[in-house]
């Protein structure tokens, strides 16, 4: 019986090691790329049936090549991956055709949980404490960023803020709560 093809694109190469070797040991066929279009090439080559795709890949974003694979196949369970979660993206990367949104780090089970789970689920436990202004702003700033396609330049402006400072709060960790 062949192995199901899985697509990791990730720009941390240690950790594309890692996840690729406890993926094969679960006896995954596991293709690695680094860069979007080093991902897209070996889609178009080798048809995956999963994909696990990072959220920021270098300045590029993963969302352009959830939506790529979905497009050359329906059927690609993609699962996101992002230490820089927030809700516009995770809504955003559902919209494009992921199945899953997950923040690193994550290990080689909750991925594939992920991968195969293929229905809500309604005993995911609501917060009792609202956002912090820290996180709203952030959030805020993604869902802005999310509506002008990523442009920075066209999201400050919107904002009504110098680029250069939408750029310093983008490159800062999004606080937890």
């Amino acid at each position: 019986m062949d192995k199901p093809r899985l697509l990791l694109v990730d720009d941390d190469e240690t950790y594309c090691r890692v996840l690729k070797s406890a993926l094969e040991k679960r006896n995954y066929e596991v293709l690695v790329a680094n860069d979007v279009q080093s991902g897209m090439a070996l889609a178009e080559q080798n048809l995956p049936e999963y994909a696990v795709i990072d959220l920021r890949i270098g300045h590029e974003s993963g969302l352009e090549l959830v939506k790529k694979l979905i497009s050359l196949d329906a059927n690609t369970a993609c699962v996101m991956l992002t230490g820089f979660a927030s809700i516009a993206t995770a809504v955003e990367a559902i919209k494009l055709g992921a199945v899953h949104y997950l923040t690193k780090p994550a290990n080689a089970d909750e991925i594939l949980a992920a991968l195969h789970k293929n229905e809500g689920d309604t005993t995911v436990s609501i917060s009792e404490n609202p956002l912090s202004v820290k996180r709203l702003e952030w959030e805020h700033l993604q869902k802005i960023l999310m509506q002008h396609e990523g442009n920075i330049s066209a999201a400050a402006r919107a904002l009504n803020m110098h680029r250069r400072t939408l750029q310093r709060k983008l490159e800062k960790r999004p606080v937890r709560e």
